[in-house]
């Protein structure tokens, strides 16, 4: 297959470009530079520009740009360049799409935030979207790609929870704590997380390059996990102890609304790939955390 990618030098992106090129696929990604060789190609996501015919040529489009939720302090001005920097892209991708009516399916990025803060509400597929700043944000991610869903593309929205790595992401923020003991849980500890490894990540994109499937698919491991469950599994994937509570207020103050990701509860189910019959290699959180800790 010829893959085109945007996002390609993100946490998903890289590894996605990574696996494909193993298994014989040919991967353009889209740079927001000049190109500097055959496997790259020139956007322009503000301005609108893309080469159609790279488009036109692709097999598949997985659209993953987006500006960095966590980089960064979400202040009101961050908030509107996360927000805008997802749509220009989209929008950018989806007209192309329209214009150059290529045989390929699209990709598209989104994330269990589309589900905002639910408690114990079990979540699917189904699920109305939330109230809080990130479900706004997905929304309006998912909703710019609907032009090319509306043009005849077969469209996924990846609605992918809390990707857990060796290195970067959520764990490579959170590893040195636990080794160090000083962390058990963040906010009440009680919060249901939504995962999936990274390896688990990349299999569920590469499965629905082919998957057949339209519509929302929740990229997320079978078994939701708790917070502090969370943290004490990756505690002893490393032979540490669990240390201190991290209180919401004290995420809130020091890193904003951007808190939320990690404080919202979402007791979601993939019910779509269970459904189509896609396996998992970390199942349990437990794996997941052993593999993080060695992944070879």
């Amino acid at each position: 297959m010829r893959v085109v990618i945007s996002g390609a030098s993100g946490l998903i992106g890289t590894a996605l470009s990574a696996s494909l090129r193993e298994g014989g696929h040919s991967v353009v990604a889209l740079v927001r530079r000049q190109a500097r060789s055959a496997d790259e190609s020139s956007w322009a996501p503000a301005a609108g520009t893309i080469d159609l015919d790279v488009i036109a040529s692709a097999d598949a489009i997985v659209n993953l740009a987006g500006a960095s939720i966590g980089a960064r302090r979400l202040t009101s001005s961050y908030q509107q360049v996360v927000r805008q920097s997802r749509v220009d892209s989209t929008s950018t991708i989806a007209r192309a799409i329209v214009q150059a009516k290529p045989d390929a399916v699209l990709l598209q990025g989104s994330a269990m935030g589309y589900y905002g803060s639910r408690g114990e509400e079990p979540l699917s597929e189904r699920s109305s979207s939330g109230q809080t700043f990130l479900a706004s944000i997905c929304r309006d991610w998912e909703a710019a790609a609907v032009p090319a869903q509306d043009a005849g593309a077969r469209v996924v929205y990846l609605r992918t929870g809390l990707v857990l790595a060796p290195h970067g992401g959520f764990a490579e923020r959170l590893l040195p704590l636990v080794r160090r003991g000083l962390i058990s849980s963040l906010g009440s500890g009680r919060a249901w997380h939504s995962w999936i490894s990274l390896q688990d990540a990349i299999r569920a994109l590469e499965f629905h390059l082919t998957s057949g499937h339209h519509g929302a698919s929740n990229v997320i491991a079978p078994v939701a996990v708790r917070d502090r469950p969370l943290i004490t599994a990756l505690c002893e994937a490393m032979g540490t102890s669990p240390g201190l509570s991290v209180p919401a207020w004290a995420m809130r103050l020091a890193v904003g609304p951007a808190a939320d990701d990690l404080l919202n509860s979402q007791l979601a189910s993939p019910g779509v790939l269970n459904r189509l019959g896609f396996t998992w290699d970390h199942a349990q959180i437990d794996a997941a955390a052993r593999w993080i800790v060695t992944p070879d």
